[in-house]
């Protein structure tokens, strides 16, 4: 879903899934690792759902015209988990988690009320709804590649076997510029539509309205 697909009305309609996909997303993290003992989002004010506190300008921009990017991280210390690997896992999937939820109660909303939705708010609120699901998909797979700083890096360096894991800490030194470089050599695609199209086939869609 690129720039060139994105009409200035789609554009402002897609901005109320941009700012509550990466506000839900990193709140998520937040809550969880409180969960597990450690409070760090919240004493930093992050354990919030104003979305300003977790905004970042080129991951959000990319959101809203690539259909995939990121938000500010919120701090996590490990050292508060009584589990590291098991906690870790779980701070990791919890932002994807909310997406998906998020999406799935989307399209059950769209298959339950979207005739009336459509009666109601016409083509403006069923385009709403769609860009919360395609946008919270796309930050979700987004954050599975196992490329840091995303997500699925930090789930992947539990597994790593210790003979491999100079080069995990390697590619985490200079992830974030290997990423960026994927992002503009259009390279990422490869990765993110697979894992993408995988979520959206979790997705009840069935008979939408």
């Amino acid at each position: 879903m690129g720039f060139l697909r994105r009409d200035p009305v789609t554009l402002l309609l897609a901005l109320p899934a941009v700012f509550w996909a990466i506000t839900f997303h990193e709140f998520c993290h937040g809550w969880v690792a409180k969960l597990l003992g450690d409070p760090t989002a919240d004493r930093m004010g992050r354990l919030t759902l104003n979305p300003m506190a977790h905004f970042d300008l080129w991951g959000t921009l990319l959101l809203l015209f690539a259909g995939f990017g990121w938000a500010k991280p919120v701090p996590i210390n490990t050292r508060y988990f009584r589990s590291y690997k098991r906690d870790l896992v779980l701070v990791s999937l919890a932002g994807v988690a909310g997406n998906l939820l998020t999406a799935f109660i989307c399209v059950l909303i769209l298959r339950g009320f979207g005739e009336a939705i459509f009666s109601i708010a016409g083509s403006a609120g069923i385009t709403v709804l769609w860009q919360m699901i395609i946008i919270n998909i796309g930050l979700a797979a987004f954050n599975l590649i196992p490329i840091p700083p995303l997500d699925g890096s930090k789930i992947l360096s539990v597994f790593i076997p210790f003979s491999l894991s100079r080069y995990y800490f390697w590619l985490e030194r200079y992830g974030a510029i290997v990423l960026i470089a994927l992002v503009l050599t259009g390279i990422i695609d490869v990765l993110f539509h697979p894992i993408a199209r995988a979520l959206l086939s979790l997705m009840p869609f069935g008979r939408m309205m």
